[in-house]
């Protein structure tokens, strides 16, 4: 058994393999209900062999969401749409998770094909963040109050109560990509000089704030993982020394994966894209802190998944574009790394027939 198609032992969940589904946005949701769409996009990769499921950065409130089509959960129908979704990805021997977010600063905006500019006064709901700075040409959001950060820590912890509803068995946290809890533990964007704001530690008060009460909400048997970046890409910004320290902080509130990540906070970013590059981030979290990792970030070949996991890179390795691509990229993987491919039973016949047929007509061409 190759690395990649390992089982993977989280508190009482057991992955099938460290192949995760990276959460993304599909915009498709109506009032944050989940469509048919969801149903399909996230089934789809479980019947293709991924093992780790995730949902779409997913708005604990309405004014947490970035537009009007993002995923939500702040109420009893939002988890009953969910339901059927994660009655079937666990059907196929995958594990559904869940991200939970809240735009914070970057929400009021429209879908990404609509012009992904400001929603019209008359559409748009108030922007909160924790100083009232601007994400280049958004609305300007309002200062959070002591009432609004009693507010959505409330929202985590009802949205988490209703994501175990829902039928996950994994919950991520979103506190990447400039998003709400980015935004308080960033020099760049936490200008405050109160209990929340100032130095390193109070930057990261509110979010070990929340995050201890979505881990008392949340059963005990059942993984926490938490999206966090290592670096702003930007002078005076947040960085790996601090990523790392922070890192064993939510370890010790409960988290049992972090998830390595960068960039978003602002719009002037320089990014070093490279296949992998996050890679060197879990590598160092992982050893430092003894966390377990996830790794993300311009991975798609199987060979190089693989080694991240065989040389204890990371934990998890997690796709995103690449499994937009091709839904059966973990058959496909498993085939590629000579290892045991588990076609769903409806394919498997057709499969291993067409793979004969690859074989005997290798340029795919009949006589003329």
């Amino acid at each position: 058994m190759s690395a990649l198609f390992s089982p993977l032992a989280l508190r009482s969940v057991v992955l099938p393999n460290r192949i995760a589904m990276s959460p993304m946005c599909q915009y498709m949701a109506d009032d944050g209900i989940a469509s048919p769409w969801h149903m399909v996009h996230l089934g789809s990769r479980a019947v293709g062999g991924t093992g780790l499921v995730i949902a779409e950065a997913t708005a604990v409130e309405p004014t947490g969401r970035l537009t009007p089509g993002c995923l939500g959960l702040w109420s009893k129908a939002h988890a009953e749409a969910l339901r059927p979704v994660t009655d079937f990805i666990k059907s196929q021997g995958s594990v559904p998770a869940i991200q939970l977010a809240h735009g914070g600063r970057k929400s009021a905006r429209n879908r990404p094909w609509d012009g992904n500019d400001a929603l019209p006064s008359e559409a748009a709901w108030p922007t909160h963040a924790p100083s009232p700075l601007s994400f280049g040409d958004y609305r300007q959001p309002h200062e959070m109050t002591e009432a609004d950060l009693d507010r959505i820590e409330a929202a985590f912890v009802e949205s988490t109560r209703l994501a175990h509803l829902a039928g996950f068995r994994v919950l991520t946290l979103h506190f990447a990509h400039g998003y709400l809890f980015h935004q308080f533990y960033s020099p760049l964007t936490n200008l405050r000089d109160d209990a929340w704001g100032g130095d390193p530690e109070r930057r990261l008060a509110y979010p070990l704030r929340v995050v201890n009460a979505i881990r008392a909400a949340w059963p005990e048997v059942l993984p926490l993982g938490l999206r966090l970046s290592f670096e702003d890409w930007a002078p005076g910004g947040f960085g790996p020394d601090d990523a790392t320290a922070a890192a064993a902080k939510f370890r010790d509130a409960g988290v049992d994966v972090i998830e390595c990540s960068s960039a978003g906070l602002v719009p002037d970013e320089k990014v070093s894209v490279y296949p992998g590059y996050h890679v060197p981030f879990s590598r160092r979290v992982r050893a430092e802190t003894g966390v377990a990792t996830a790794t993300v970030g311009v991975i798609f070949d199987p060979h190089q998944a693989n080694s991240i996991i065989e040389d204890g890179s990371a934990d998890l390795v997690m796709m995103a574009r690449a499994q937009l691509d091709d839904p059966y990229w973990a058959h496909r993987a498993a085939e590629q790394l000579e290892d045991n491919s588990t076609w769903p039973l409806p394919y498997r016949r057709a499969v291993r027939r067409f793979r004969g047929f690859q074989e005997e007509f290798p340029m795919g061409r009949g006589e003329q």
